[in-house]
């Protein structure tokens, strides 16, 4: 079995923002976080214990993924989404959020854990992907109109 020294030197040592929200009603407080997802945020421990993760979506509380990930805490179940998240000092950026129920020993829903990545450049390249191919069939069509 892995020691509790160990477990934590693993956790802060993760490139991947890691969280405990422990539920108290319809929030889920934190009360644990790890270095990575301070560099992330750029939030500090201290300025976001005891408070609920919904301040990183700034005013963008209706983001389609927001309803999955609350269907999925309300229902206790492990979800996976990208979100559109803010840092402390306002600035975008694209969160792939794991949460993970854990229950104790009586199967009680105790606490989820939320790795947070940062898959800004790969969204960032999705979004100009589709430009791109936008832009191709555009030409295609106009290339077609030509030669009629």
């Amino acid at each position: 079995m892995i020691s509790a020294k160990l477990l934590q030197l693993v956790i802060s040592a993760s490139n991947d923002g890691i969280v405990v929200a422990e539920q108290e009603g319809d929030d889920n407080i934190l009360i644990y976080a790890n270095p990575a997802f301070e560099t992330l945020t750029g939030y500090a421990c201290d300025d976001i214990l005891y408070q609920d993760c919904r301040f990183l979506q700034g005013d963008e509380r209706d983001q389609e993924a927001l309803q999955v990930i609350r269907a999925a805490l309300k229902s206790g179940a492990p979800c996976r989404q990208i979100l559109r998240n803010f840092r402390k000092d306002g600035t975008l950026f694209w969160n792939e959020l794991s949460i993970t129920p854990v229950y104790n020993e009586s199967d009680n829903l105790t606490y989820f854990i939320g790795i947070q990545k940062n898959v800004t450049e790969q969204v960032q390249a999705q979004e100009r992907i589709k430009e791109l191919e936008a832009e191709v069939a555009l030409l295609k069509v106009r290339l077609a109109d030509t030669n009629a």
